[in-house]
């Protein structure tokens, strides 16, 4: 009878550790799909640093954004996004959107007008 019931406590505790073993797989399977993604650099036409917090928080409600770093020395907007979930191309126009050039693609009118005039162009007379 003891050796039925060792049987049993053995058989029940390599069960359990195979589901569990199981189940710590397939996480990280899901948490490896997630964190991949593709990498745009849009060069737009923002000045300072409250365009970097305007464009970054703009970018962060677009769907499939991981993440958006505007680097404004050199206005490279850097945006890593899920490709199933969104495409450059309407990463470009969420950038214009906001009011700012995307490449070689121009702000939207009516949203760069909306903007504080520290972050409209430099070049542009007023």
């Amino acid at each position: 009878m003891k050796t039925l019931q060792t049987l049993l406590c053995t058989l029940a505790l390599v069960l359990t550790a195979q589901f569990a073993q199981a189940q710590t797989a397939t996480t990280d399977t899901k948490v490896k799909t997630k964190t991949s993604g593709e990498t745009l650099k849009i060069k737009t036409s923002a000045v300072c640093d409250m365009c970097k917090a305007r464009l970054e928080k703009s970018l962060a409600y677009e769907k499939g954004v991981q993440s958006a770093v505007l680097d404004v020395p050199s206005q490279v907007l850097t945006v890593t996004y899920r490709a199933d979930k969104t495409s450059a191309d309407k990463l470009r126009a969420a950038v214009q959107q906001t009011g700012y050039d995307a490449d070689a693609k121009p702000a939207d009118e009516r949203a760069y007008t909306r903007l504080p005039d520290c972050c409209k162009k430099t070049n542009e007379v007023h």
